[in-house]
């Protein structure tokens, strides 16, 4: 591992502990040559996961956005950021343990729905609304009436 301070090629790891639960690893090291101390990440490398959008063009999976939608739909809501970030991790293991490399939006928005009706009902009835485009009232009062069935 390259020293970020001299530019030593050599170091050596002197703690190592989980992070991110266990998703990846956290080592402290030290350079051979100044003794400075940095730290590193470790992390399993998977294969890039593609979202199929409406339109079908192809864009990479980002994690931030679908975390950035649902904090949207938290806002004013009692809603913790971990409890989100949890959601959001639960969400792209499912999505990786699935093997599909191509996405659709659909499934994901799905999902997301599924994992904020868990976290906080109007939440998901926020999200509902902009995930599914509610036309009129109607389709909003049905939406409303099968989460009230539940």
């Amino acid at each position: 591992m390259k020293c970020p301070y001299c530019g030593f090629q050599e170091s050596k790891v002197v703690d190592s502990r989980p992070a991110d639960d266990g998703e990846r690893i956290r080592r402290r090291r030290e350079c051979l040559s100044c003794q400075k101390r940095f730290t590193t990440y470790e992390a399993i490398e998977t294969a890039p996961m593609m979202v199929v959008k409406k339109d079908g063009s192809l864009q990479a999976f980002d994690r931030s956005k679908l975390l950035g939608s649902m904090m949207h739909a938290c806002e004013k809501r009692q809603v913790s950021l971990s409890q989100l970030e949890s959601a959001v991790v639960e969400i792209e293991q499912t999505l990786q343990n699935s093997l599909d490399r191509e996405i659709p939006t659909a499934r994901i928005g799905e999902i997301a729905m599924e994992k904020l009706r868990e976290i906080d009902e109007a939440a998901y009835v926020r999200f509902a609304s902009v995930y599914r485009q509610f036309k009129d009232i109607d389709t909003f009062i049905e939406e409303l009436n099968k989460l009230k069935e539940k």
